[in-house]
């Protein structure tokens, strides 16, 4: 177990190390004028000579790199002089349209993506896992044809039709609910919970969709392994049999595809949090790709990059937990 860890950690630091030299080669050398780029729209010429300091440009390219590479362990000061600015561990880079480090940026709207990103996960595992096993243990029933029709028709919804329609009916018609007002889990729980009860729902029905087809295909596989014949044979209740053999073997691509869509959740969801107006990083990066404010872009997308790898390697780990049949 210790050797397995230790090497996909390696794997995990290697493939940070490729999206991060990817990442700077597509930010920092294609664009005709990086430091334009960074500086956004609304860059006067003063500014931009500032900002043309601050990237170093006229420093060799590895040099630029080990720069830009150290700054996210260690920190590093951009530019010099009296218009030097610092930017502090981790620096994924310097927003010049909001005059503020992007790793600032980051950590004030992540609270209401992280929040958006569990809730939504709760749900859509509930609502998917559910209607896939009793689809999958009532095989060929009406009971699975209408689990599956349903299915079929949420995942064919987009996102944004079903968060208007949401809004149209829950808070405009209905009126049971606000319109979404993030307020933080620590201050008001009920009103954290009631503010994002609607967004958590419009993404729920999406992916509890995808994950209920899934759920079934590989529980219905999972079912007619020998394993669970002789379980059976034994006189094991149907229920151990369902839960303890079934199940928990059937569900190792639902956890593979969880730790992908978690992961990209984390970093913001970028249609839900604009329509129903919640400051979180999805919307920041579609503030700064209307701005051109290219190193909240960058630092968003190596935000992405981090929380899907990590989740990948959790769900590698729990592979043994959930799967008996799996060992390290």
């Amino acid at each position: 177990m210790i050797l397995y860890l230790a090497r996909r950690l390696l794997g995990v630091a290697g493939v940070l190390l490729a999206i991060a030299a990817v990442t700077f080669l597509i930010f920092h050398v294609l664009p005709a004028d990086p430091a334009a780029a960074a500086c956004g729209k609304t860059c006067s010429p003063e500014r931009l000579a500032d900002v043309r300091a601050h990237l170093g440009l006229d420093q060799p390219l590895g040099h630029q790199f080990g720069g830009f590479l150290s700054g996210i362990f260690t920190g590093r000061t951009l530019g010099t002089g009296p218009y030097a600015v610092r930017c502090d561990f981790p620096c994924l880079g310097y927003s010049y349209e909001n005059s503020l480090p992007v790793w600032d940026l980051l950590t004030d709207r992540l609270p209401v993506s992280a929040s958006l990103a569990a809730g939504a996960a709760v749900l859509w595992l509930l609502l998917g896992l559910g209607a896939g096993v009793t689809a999958a243990l009532r095989k060929d029933t009406a009971t699975d044809k209408a689990l599956m029709v349903g299915a079929v028709a949420a995942a064919s919804l987009p996102v944004y039709f079903t968060s208007v329609m949401l809004i149209h009916g829950v808070i405009r018609t209905a009126g049971l609910l606000p319109y979404p007002s993030y307020r933080p889990l620590t201050e008001d729980p009920l009103g954290w919970a009631s503010n994002l009860l609607l967004p958590w729902t419009a993404l729920a029905l999406l992916y509890a969709a995808m994950y209920a087809r899934q759920s079934r295909g590989s529980m219905i596989e999972a079912m007619a392994e020998p394993y669970i014949r002789t379980a059976r044979a034994k006189g094991m209740p149907e229920r151990t049999v369902v839960v303890k053999h079934g199940l928990r073997s059937g569900m190792t691509p639902v956890l593979t595809l969880f730790g992908m869509d978690l992961g990209g959740l984390l970093a913001g969801a970028v249609i839900t949090e604009s329509l129903f107006g919640l400051p979180g990083v999805g919307r920041l990066f579609y503030g700064a790709l209307v701005s051109s404010d290219q190193p909240v872009v960058l630092g968003v997308t190596l935000l992405a990059a981090f929380f899907i790898v990590v989740a990948n390697l959790v769900v590698d780990l729990l592979y043994a937990v959930i799967d008996p049949r799996v060992r390290y």
